[in-house]
């Protein structure tokens, strides 16, 4: 099934959780927010959210800088 993550479209299999989605792109440790349609996921529930066809994953890490 399609989801956009970052605006950038990809293929991944039915069933597939947040926590698996972020696995697999190897961003699991450096994500510290995640908006499935606009509306935040609490970090709890990556491992138990079920992602759908069509959804848009928008996922954040915090850059430290000066």
């Amino acid at each position: 099934m399609k989801i956009k993550i970052n605006g950038i479209e990809k293929e991944i299999p039915q069933n597939t959780t947040i926590k698996d989605l972020l696995s697999s792109l190897g961003v699991l440790d450096k994500t510290m927010a995640v908006a499935v349609n606009m509306k935040i996921v609490k970090k709890d529930d990556w491992d138990k959210f079920i992602l759908n066809e069509g959804d848009k994953v928008e996922a954040l890490n915090f850059v430290g800088g000066g």
